[in-house]
């Protein structure tokens, strides 16, 4: 049995919980049922055995430069364009759009309410895969 070497994936942040909830919202992990707004750790649990949780805890400054690592996000369900909109609307911002002019080659490149840089990707489906 393989066992991931990764237990958590974590963010600071100034907001740990509001933070969590648009990462909530990206990737449908659910906030720990222990967790609660004004907490200084927040931890997303994939529910799934092996995968890593994204937690985030609380820091006293706000980012300031480019992230050195971020996820890349391939929607489930639905289309590349329909989620970064989706997001959009949840808060994050267009950093940079690397779309192809065909629409179908590319990815969005957004940053969370709190400025950490994510990509998101055609889907599986989007892509023919499925």
């Amino acid at each position: 049995m393989f066992l991931n070497p990764v237990r958590h994936i974590t963010f600071d942040a100034l907001d740990p919980y509001k933070t969590a909830e648009f990462w909530s919202a990206v990737t449908g992990y659910p906030i720990h049922p222990d967790d609660v707004e004004g907490d200084d750790e927040i931890l997303l649990e994939p529910g799934q055995p092996g995968a890593p949780g994204l937690l985030f805890i609380r820091v006293p400054d706000a980012k300031s430069v480019k992230n050195r690592v971020h996820l890349d996000i391939q929607p489930p369900s639905g289309t590349r364009d329909e989620t970064v909109l989706r997001l959009i609307g949840l808060g994050a911002r267009i950093v940079d759009d690397r779309r192809a002019e065909d629409g179908v080659m590319g990815w969005v490149v957004l940053a969370d309410p709190e400025g950490n840089e994510l990509c998101i990707e055609r889907g599986a489906a989007e892509r023919g895969l499925l």
